[in-house]
């Protein structure tokens, strides 16, 4: 929350209104970003690697930077993703010739402790964060979207992620990529138009655990929705790729448990809908996020949830916004304000009040 947004009370809340923005928002990333975007491109393509860190949502979100850099962008093994602050405390350390791209919607301590640690080692910074964000020692900027305010971003993510698209296609010289990315807004628009979320997220609201699972790109997209259902609805959440949930996890899940699965068309669906059948024989509610002509994920699905058709590369941008939904309306439906991440409860007030002195 910023101190010149008062809280709200009941809903819409900000969340709300930041999943709604996504449309008109991802229209925009390309404007004012041509130029950082085209001399990052240069950079990045001539860097002997190139990290992406982040923290959170942040990190989620180089995850999927790393498969499109590795994909569009061309860099193959030379992308590699790590969690900001184990990175700058364990390493490998950068060395001249590398490149970092540094994720963070507010311009976070962590993230500008990496940036320093990269100019101090001769690698040249990228910066991906918000707009009006400054994250001191970075090279290059990308600005994504407007701060939000509240504490359980989404539009800052998924305009993060369409930023990183960019830079990767224009590392590449992925220029169908680049035009398939001009049809992601109204896809997008057409998604958050398509179920009742208010009476989906009422109704799993009765589930006291969640499990995410999602393989390639979407492990980040799990790993995302589990993070906002924890923040905003209080609920323990956890993710997984589908060969690691079957590999020991599943054998923790209960018949009152829910699963979110996210299945588009790609290598790892198949073995996502073993997961699914596995739910299902459990007794544990499944809910599936699948192109809308597979009838395989429909026919294991409790309720499924159609993705448009779109390269599996790009999917992650999609495939988060109805795991935001999720999220907002499972908050709503349990009486908690998915604006605040509990800071309205006192004695998680106090225990961060403790964090930052």
């Amino acid at each position: 929350m910023t101190a010149s947004s008062p809280p709200r009370a009941a809903h819409p809340y900000y969340m709300h209104d930041a999943i709604y923005a996504q449309p008109g928002v991802l229209r925009l990333v390309e404007r004012g970003n041509e130029t950082a975007l085209s001399a990052a491109a240069g950079a990045l393509r001539g860097a002997s690697r190139v990290w992406l860190a982040g923290v959170g949502s942040s990190w989620h979100a180089a995850l999927v930077g790393e498969h499109l850099l590795a994909g569009l962008g061309k860099l193959g093994a030379k992308a590699r993703a790590v969690v900001a602050s184990e990175w700058t405390a364990y390493g490998p350390p950068p060395e001249p010739g590398e490149a970092l791209v540094a994720m963070s919607h507010r311009g976070s301590r962590v993230a500008a402790e990496a940036v320093t640690l990269a100019a101090d080692r001769g690698a040249v910074g990228v910066g991906v964060t918000g707009k009006g964000v400054t994250l001191a020692g970075v090279t290059y900027t990308l600005h994504t979207a407007d701060v939000e305010t509240s504490g359980a971003h989404t539009v800052g993510y998924t305009a993060a992620l369409a930023a990183l698209a960019l830079l990767a296609a224009e590392v590449g010289g992925a220029d169908a990529a680049r035009r398939a990315l001009g049809a992601i807004p109204d896809l997008l628009a057409l998604l958050l138009g398509q179920e009742s979320w208010d009476d989906l997220g009422a109704r799993l609201a009765r589930h006291r655990r969640f499990w995410f699972v999602g393989g390639g790109p979407n492990a980040a997209t799990a790993r995302e929705g589990a993070l906002k259902l924890s923040e905003t609805a209080w609920l323990p959440a956890v993710a997984f790729e589908p060969e690691s949930f079957l590999h020991g996890p599943s054998a923790a899940l209960e018949a009152d448990d829910a699963l979110v699965l996210i299945a588009p068309p790609g290598p790892a669906r198949a073995r996502a809908l073993d997961v699914a059948r596995t739910a299902r024989a459990i007794g544990a509610e499944v809910l599936v996020l699948a192109r809308e002509d597979d009838r395989e994920a429909a026919s294991v699905a409790g309720e499924t949830i159609a993705l448009p058709e779109v390269d599996e590369a790009l999917s992650p941008i999609l495939a988060v916004v109805p795991l935001q939904l999720l999220a907002y309306h499972v908050a709503v439906a349990r009486g908690r304000n998915p604006d605040l991440l509990r800071a309205d409860d006192p004695a998680h007030a106090r225990a961060r009040a403790a964090l930052a002195s």
